[in-house]
């Protein structure tokens, strides 16, 4: 009890007042105290870095995936020609291949945080078609895809001064207790990260953006990064935010800064 006192006494001194960098060099340090054997690599696999059955049991679904056919429903996607003639390719650096590890992003023109799904839709919008619904699987197989185009590359999320404000916000928003359950994302997943939950193991905050569009086997589908933010607040009897409000963009911009160097492995599969 005492250790786990002092733990979270030195949690509550880097979340207030600390650099982006300590942010993240802080929580780092505190992972490889609670789990000297995890390498930092690791941590882009989940709940999957804690149990080496599990991992296992996860690394033989993925040599034959279940989402293997909503990523070439994908890929059709991606690269079908607009009634213009125009392809999503057009819109993206690099064609839009190998860059969702760039994601999200500041814009320092707009000042807002852009994520991948969102640069979709501006690309949509931009060739005079309709915005996709965030939650749609159009968009989540087309996020697959280029998702599936960075695999094994490294989380490079950029924070210019600009942005400090945003990322402020998305990082009170991790930590802010909240609901009828009274938990903050942090009670879970920094916490209690590599504890059982009934049966089921609490993720570590350090690679929460590398495996989306993940494939829910409680589901049977591909959903975003997004969806998963909002059932974690229906589950805590919190507000729930639409997908892809300021809100929850600013929560992904946070926690993708604080996985940078992680390799992207999505789309992946979880429970």
């Amino acid at each position: 009890m005492k250790f786990l006192i002092l733990s979270l006494l030195a949690l509550s001194s880097f979340t207030v007042h600390s650099t982006p960098a300590g942010d993240s060099q802080a929580l780092r340090d505190f992972y490889q105290q609670q789990f000297p054997s995890i390498a930092f690599s690791e941590y882009a696999d989940g709940v999957y870095a804690f149990d080496a059955d599990s991992k296992a049991a996860w690394l033989a679904i993925n040599e034959f995936p279940p989402y293997e056919f909503s990523l070439e429903i994908g890929k059709t996607l991606f690269n079908r020609p607009f009634s213009n003639k125009a392809q999503y390719a057009d819109c993206f650096p690099n064609k839009g291949i190998a860059i969702a590890q760039l994601y999200p992003y500041w814009d320092e023109t707009k000042q807002s945080i852009i994520t991948l799904a969102s640069a979709i839709n501006d690309c949509r919008l931009k060739n005079k078609l309709p915005a996709l619904a965030y939650e749609s699987d159009e968009i989540t197989y087309l996020m697959a895809y280029m998702a599936d185009t960075s695999r094994g590359l490294l989380i490079n999320t950029r924070l210019p001064e600009s942005a400090l404000s945003a990322y402020e916000r998305g990082k009170a928003y991790f930590y802010q207790r909240r609901g009828q359950l009274n938990f903050s994302c942090a009670s879970c997943h920094v916490d209690n990260a590599g504890k059982f939950i009934r049966s089921e193991i609490l993720s570590p905050a350090l690679g929460h953006t590398t495996h989306w569009p993940a494939y829910r086997l409680k589901t049977g589908k591909l959903g975003s990064l997004h969806t998963r933010f909002k059932v974690c607040n229906r589950l805590i009897r919190a507000k729930v935010h639409k997908a892809q409000s300021t809100e929850l963009r600013e929560l992904e911009f946070f926690l993708s800064y604080l996985s940078n160097g992680l390799p992207m492995n999505g789309p992946s599969i979880r429970k």
